[in-house]
This record gives C-alpha cells, structure tokens and sequence, in this order.
C-alpha cells in the first residue's frame, strides 16, 4: 500500500503527538512524588521519560526533511529566511516562558515592582527544551542543505566519535566540577543562566544544565539522523519498503548503542552518543510499527487523541507551559492554583500521593487536548 506525494502520512502526526503529550505529562507531575518511569534517570540510564523528548527530536529531523522538499534542497534565500525566522520564533518563546516565570516570581513571592520583576533577567535560564529545539533545528537544516546527502552519515559519525572523545577526556560523565561540560556551560553562561537543579551522586554535586552548550552538538547529529530517515520515508512509495528500512535502521542504531553503551554509558543529562544512538533507533522501529499500524492496516481510532497533540504540537507544548506557570503563582488565600487543586481538590479524592501527582498531570494534559481538539475540529493549525 502507497501513500500518495499529496496524502499527509499520519504515522507521523500520531508519533509526534505521543511524544507531545508525553512531554507535558512528565513536566507537569503535581509534586515531587512520581512513579519511577514518569521521572528521569538519576544519571547514567534510561526511563520512558528519558524517551520523550529525543523522540520529538527525532521527528523534528523527519519533518524537515519534508519541509525542505518545497526549495528542492537547495540553501536559497526563501529557505534561508524560514530556517532563521522559525529558528528565532522558537528560540525567543523559550526565553519568554523562562522570563514569565521569573516575572511572575518576583511579583508574587519576592514583592518586587513590576518594572523591577518585569526587567529582572539576572537568572532567566539561556538553555533548555525550546531554545534547544531552536538551534538544532537551524543548524541542521542548515547542514543539511549546505551538505551533499551522500555525506551526512559520515558527517553524523563525526560529531558523535568527536563528541564520545570530549566526554572521556574531560570527565563529562562525572558529577564533579573538573567535568568539561559543566565548565563550558559555567563559563558561556554562568551560573545564574543555567537550569536550576542540584545534580549529585551522593558524594558530589553540581549545577548542571540538562541542555548545555557542548552536549547540542550530538543533539544536531540526532536531529540529523531524523532527516535522514525522512529521506528513506519520501524514497521509498510502498509502505512496506518504509517499514522495513526503518525497522533495520532502528535495530541497527539501537543494538550499536545497548552495545557501546558498556564502555559509554546512556545518559540522557550529557545527550551522550548511545543515547543518540539508542533513542533514534527506537524511535525509528516505533515510527516504523505506527505506520504499520495506522497507515498499513488502517487502525486509526484509537490514535485521534494522539492525533490532537500532532496536529499543533508546539503550540500546545508552549500551552502546557504557560498553563503550569500561571497555576504555579497564581494565590488562592495561602496556596498557589497548583497546590490548593492538589491538596485539596486531587489528594483528598486518591488513595495515595503518587495517583494523586500523576492526576494532576493528566488534568493538564487533557485541557491541552480540548484546546487543540478545538483547534483540530475547525482545521487551524498554528506553526510555530
């Protein structure tokens, strides 16, 4: 079964919106306390919730390769224009859902005025998840028109080989202050423009940003490796020559990294090159099944939810966000939104405190739904 050129391949909406909702349900958890697969590994290792965003990554890479196809490929100047604008567009709400949050702080908590919150940018963090889908995208879509198609696997090697010998050598898998990722994000950004968590190992501790400068340089091979699979998706016109491409990218990709992994461990906090390797291989082998099961076998009811979130991710990504900060400082008496629905709406109606966090997160990612269910019954589709 083919999928004609003007036929949009819904695998790939149902995909992105899985990872979406995934995205928001584990950002959003209603307090500390969460089931173990709904949080991140400590250090080195892998949980679903390690999964989520390279798997958007992934897809980035796969819809730009569609995206592209309009210039024939070739860096000109429309493309070029695209490329920055989206790139500055993501960039900059990023920053904004970093300033809201100290705004809003610092009006609610702190007493400031409203110019001195407003014009308060001493500790609005630089990096994170859009300001990384930002850059790697830019950069990749700039590689990717400068540089023949034929190169790009060696070129993704490249990154990843060079990148593998940086974290060995300069202790990047160490919590300790020496490690060459802390030290570059310490001295570019400085300590007040980084992500706030305290990362330890029981013995030592440190500042360290999830989303740093170094570890985007795999971040762009990721993205990179979704393009390429977006090549083989556009080649190839018989779903079954997809699948099969895909199911042997992905069990290549995965096993390279479940092996090397022994002497470079998976972890997602340095975005190290298994888990590049691991986390596109899997996202490949589930890109793969989707469209068996949705655009092969027809199977299409049970993805329409997932389908939402596709549809309009970003927007409804930044939704969740704005919705979590605005809950986040705004008072009801003594408690915040966020902390009178949890302690008196949610754990009063559970059995215990992890149903009750996990709840909390559903209700959030079911009003991000209604919204874009809304968004998706009247066919607007916001691009960000």
């Amino acid at each position: 079964m083919s999928v004609p050129q003007n036929q949009r391949l819904k695998a790939l909406d149902v995909m992105r919106g899985i990872t979406i909702a995934g995205m928001i349900l584990v950002n959003n958890a209603g307090s500390s306390i969460k089931y173990a697969p709904l949080d991140h590994a400590e250090w080195n290792g892998l949980t679903p919730t390690d999964l989520v965003f390279p798997f958007f990554m992934f897809i980035m890479g796969v819809s730009t390769y569609f995206s592209l196809r309009r210039y024939n490929f070739q860096l000109n100047k429309d493309a070029l224009v695209k490329i920055l604008r989206r790139g500055v567009v993501i960039f900059l709400i990023g920053m904004f859902i970093a300033w809201l949050g100290l705004f809003l702080r610092g009006m609610v908590f702190n007493a400031k005025t409203f110019a001195e919150a407003a014009f308060n940018f001493d500790h609005i963090r630089i990096l994170g998840v859009l300001p990384r889908l930002a850059i790697c995208y830019t950069v990749g879509a700039l590689i990717a028109l400068t540089v023949k198609r034929k190169f790009l696997p060696w070129l993704v090697g490249i990154l990843l080989v060079v990148y593998a010998i940086v974290l060995v050598v300069g202790e990047g898998y160490e919590i300790v202050s020496r490690n060459i990722l802390y030290r570059v994000d310490m001295a570019v950004l400085g300590e007040n423009h980084m992500y706030g968590g305290i990362q330890s190992d029981g013995v030592n501790s440190l500042q360290f940003e999830p989303e740093g400068i170094l570890s985007t340089i795999p971040s762009i091979a990721h993205m990179l490796i979704g393009y390429m699979c977006g090549y083989l998706i556009l080649t190839y016109k018989e779903n079954y020559q997809r699948i099969s491409y895909l199911f042997i990218v992905g069990t290549v990709l995965t096993f390279a990294g479940l092996l090397l992994s022994y002497g470079l461990p998976i972890n997602k906090k340095v975005w190290s090159p298994t888990f590049v390797l691991t986390t596109c291989g899997m996202a490949s082998l589930l890109l793969g099944l989707l469209i068996w099961i949705v655009d092969i076998r027809g199977k299409k009811r049970w993805c329409r939810f997932f389908e939402v979130f596709g549809i309009n991710p970003l927007f409804l990504y930044v939704l969740s966000a704005l919705v979590s900060i605005t809950m986040g400082y705004t008072m009801i008496g003594e408690l915040t939104l966020k902390k009178y629905t949890y302690n008196n709406l949610l754990v009063p109606l559970s059995p215990d405190e992890y149903i009750a966090s996990l709840l909390y997160a559903l209700l959030l990612v079911a009003f991000c739904w209604l919204v874009g269910h809304i968004l998706y019954k009247r066919k607007i589709y916001i691009k960000i």
